[in-house]
């Protein structure tokens, strides 16, 4: 706790630092007006939406100390599951690698397809923050457990790719990611200048070429974060200069620079592969995508979301974000958000009765482990985490 006197002297100290920064203020609202020129309205438009996301990692987390078991699940906004495992932060990789493949190496899962198509034979190959099973063996201490989240977001990746790739659409879709299309959990060979995550982006957009080259089927793949830093540094900015005048639903285009000023990592940018410049010596290694600021809501205060479009397919920003304006207007609970989305969200979280049984199950597979004369311990414990103890 800071003393009375004290509070004074911080507050006046806060005024002269907001002072002296104003300048960085202007700055900022001067950036924010370069958005004004590419400022459009959004305009209705009716088409199939289609999204799917993996459960938050902190919604499927199944603990009885020391056994922790991670979920890993993901559904599509129908409430289909397309991709359903459990693992546990000690789970050899060497031996989950191989359970992606049956007996002849062929893919047995979506995650196995996608290795198999980037020549990738273990989990390690695919991204470098899986641990290789050797160091599973050998240095089980020094694991950290967040690699089971990163399992989690190769598992969503690759069912995207699956069902894009392989399972197609019949009719004129919008496919919505929850988050940008961009991704640093793959590996980038140094030696081969071989970026994984581009490789598998470059595939998806040959597979949407040839949907519609075949079957007249337009794919359109769209990223959306409800948080980037761009929206972060000038959101202040752009209300300040009523970049999004309210009256109707609007879209812009980021500027590189201002891009190029909100990211220290300058490799997440969308840039040509090999390309290189003074200001940024690094090639285009996790995104294939190309920033927007949307409002899908008609008044200045509605959220502006961040979403990025396929690099490929800028050219229908107008038709994508007509589309997806109308998936908005049913939206809930969160108002001007994709419906589609939300649904996904809704379908993936593991909670209550589910969770219960899940939980049940972890409790009943532990005594299973015990000997016969010691499984009453585990009922005496169950009976005392629902005493006095959790009572309100």
């Amino acid at each position: 706790m800071f003393d009375p006197e004290e509070i004074p002297q911080i507050k006046q100290a806060i005024k002269e630092c907001a002072a002296v920064d104003r300048k960085l203020l202007d700055d900022l609202r001067a950036e924010a007006i370069q958005i004004k020129p590419n400022v459009r309205v959004i305009k209705p438009r009716s088409i199939t939406t289609f999204s799917l996301v993996a459960t938050d990692g902190t919604n499927n987390k199944l603990v009885y100390n020391p056994f922790y078991f991670q979920l890993i699940r993901v559904v599509d906004s129908n409430g289909k599951n397309l991709c359903l495992d459990t693992i546990t932060p000690t789970t050899d990789t060497d031996f989950l690698s191989q359970r992606q493949f049956d007996d002849r190496g062929n893919p047995k899962t979506a995650l196995g397809v996608l290795m198999k198509d980037l020549n990738c034979s273990t989990l390690n190959d695919l991204s470098p923050m899986i641990p290789t099973g050797k160091k599973m063996r050998d240095k089980p201490t020094e694991i950290s457990k967040s690699w089971v989240l990163t399992y989690r977001d190769l598992c969503e990746w690759a069912v995207l790719y699956d069902t894009i790739c392989y399972q197609g659409f019949t009719s004129n879709t919008v496919v919505l990611k929850d988050g940008l299309l961009r991704s640093k959990i793959f590996k980038y060979d140094v030696v081969n200048k071989r970026p994984l995550f581009i490789e598998m982006m470059k595939k998806i957009n040959s597979a949407i070429d040839e949907a519609y080259r075949k079957r007249r089927v337009r794919i359109y793949f769209v990223g959306l974060a409800k948080h980037s830093q761009v929206l972060a540094r000038y959101s202040l900015a752009m209300q300040l200069e009523n970049v999004f005048p309210f009256g109707e639903p609007r879209f812009a285009k980021v500027p590189e620079q201002m891009e190029r000023n909100s990211y220290v990592w300058k490799e997440y940018m969308n840039k040509v592969e090999g390309e290189e410049d003074e200001q940024d010596t690094e090639v285009n290694k996790y995104s294939m995508g190309d920033l927007y600021l949307v409002r899908f809501g008609k008044k200045g205060g509605d959220p502006i979301w961040a979403m990025d479009l396929l690099n490929t397919q800028t050219a229908f920003d107008t038709e994508i974000f007509g589309y997806l304006y109308m998936d908005t207007l049913d939206g809930f609970p969160i108002p001007h958000y994709p419906a589609c989305l939300q649904r996904a969200l809704e379908y993936a979280q593991v909670i209550d009765f589910d969770l219960d049984i899940l939980q049940d199950e972890v409790v009943k597979v532990v005594k299973e482990l015990l000997p016969a004369d010691k499984k009453n311990i585990i009922d005496y414990q169950a009976f005392n985490n629902t005493s006095i103890i959790n009572r309100q």
